[in-house]
């Protein structure tokens, strides 16, 4: 043999043993990431979601991982910022080589994230962002959550059939995509059943008055105030009623489900009903395994955003371990696409928030609870099945 021939055996050689390297690397550990807000204005919900997140992957690692293997949690603050967003997905995508992400938490970022993932076929699981247009932007974008519609449909029908209300005014974020979309449906379904909206206004994520809007509702006398937001500005609203002399019940969303909205509300909030994705009542007994973990870790109750993030890495452990050898592909593309393709293959699997399967949008199809606001937290008022 020539020398010539001898170095190339030799590289040859050395490539095939790199590329094994690589691929048994690949799959020592399936990396997982996870965007939210640890800091900024809507902190409490990205806390809940990395808190639940860690839990359960902490719980399924203590179990012996998935498919031989243990996942890697990789979390990334966001600040609840788009910029910040892209730049986590990006660095978790290239440069962490993931092979999904958890995330994002707020409506807005979960757009930008989802773009990003899809371009680069990567899976993504939103536990919280409700609107449609989330999982539109591709095939690899999934949710854990109800969409804004099945939320905003539920309450009409709850004020309509349960309250008994005929009349009811909006106040909406008008430049919150999330708002907006709430209060269109809501508006829709409750004219439908035969109710009046006597009055619908708006404000701006960030304002800190709405004595002028609230006056302008007070004077058609509705008989509740739906406010499709988060507990942000609906702690100030609900004060601000109080303080004019309205007594109406407020009407929200699962962005409502914080300890802070007592915190900026006060009694004023007591009273209000609030759609959501799970109450600490329910019984089923993955719900309560959930809630006692959660407790003796973190020593306070989850909140509907922890027990959707715990959901969505149920679900994605799940389409792991059916996707088998295909998730364990060292080529990197190749696993995505396989856990990518079980992820939308889900049926009818069982979850803190429900027995549910992904659509042919990948959204999912399970139930929702009403929950009152109460002095000692939330009470349980009805279950909607989808």
């Amino acid at each position: 043999m020539s020398s010539k021939s001898r170095v190339v055996s030799i590289l040859l050689a050395i490539a095939m043993v790199l590329t094994v390297a690589i691929g048994a690397g690949a799959a020592e550990t399936f990396r997982v990431g996870v965007v939210g807000p640890r800091t900024g204005p809507v902190a409490t919900y990205g806390l809940s979601v990395i808190d639940a997140v860690t839990l359960a992957v902490e719980e399924v690692n203590a179990a012996g991982g998935i498919l031989g293997q243990q996942i890697e949690l990789i979390v990334e603050d966001n600040k609840a910022d788009a910029i910040e967003t892209n730049n986590a997905f990006r660095k978790l995508i290239s440069r962490d080589e993931v092979h999904a992400i958890i995330g994002a938490v707020v409506t807005a970022n979960s757009i930008v994230g989802a773009q990003v993932a899809q371009m680069m076929k990567v899976p993504m699981i939103t536990p919280t962002s409700t609107a449609e247009k989330v999982t539109e932007k591709g095939d690899y974008i999934f949710r854990s959550c109800l969409i804004d519609p099945v939320q905003a449909i539920i309450m009409a029908n709850f004020v309509y059939n349960s309250l008994g209300f005929r009349e009811v005014a909006c106040l909406t974020a008008q430049s919150n995509d999330y708002s907006v979309g709430l209060e269109e449906v809501f508006t829709k379904t409750f004219r439908e059943l035969g109710g009046t909206i006597v009055a619908t206004e708006s404000y701006s994520e960030g304002d800190q008055d709405f004595k002028a809007q609230l006056t302008k509702i007070r004077a058609k006398k509705p008989s509740a105030i739906y406010v499709p937001g988060y507990y942000t500005e609906a702690g100030l609203i609900a004060r601000q009623m109080r303080q004019l002399g309205m007594d109406q019940p407020i009407l929200g969303t699962d962005g409502f489900h914080s300890p802070k909205l007592f915190e900026i509300g006060g009694d004023a909030v007591l009273g209000s009903y609030f759609t959501n994705h799970y109450s600490i009542e329910t019984e089923d007994e993955i719900a309560v395994h959930f809630l006692e973990s959660y407790r003796a870790k973190y020593g306070q109750d989850p909140d509907g955003f922890a027990a959707l993030a715990y959901d969505a890495v149920l679900v994605l452990v799940d389409a792991i371990k059916r996707a088998g050898d295909g998730a364990l592909a060292g080529h990197l593309p190749t696993a995505r696409a396989a856990i990518r393709d079980a992820l939308a293959d889900t049926k009818d699997i069982q979850a803190v928030t429900g027995t549910f399967s992904f659509d042919e949008k990948r959204n999912p199809v399970k139930s929702a609870v009403i929950l009152r606001v109460v002095e000692d937290g939330y009470d349980f008022v009805e279950r909607i099945d989808p």
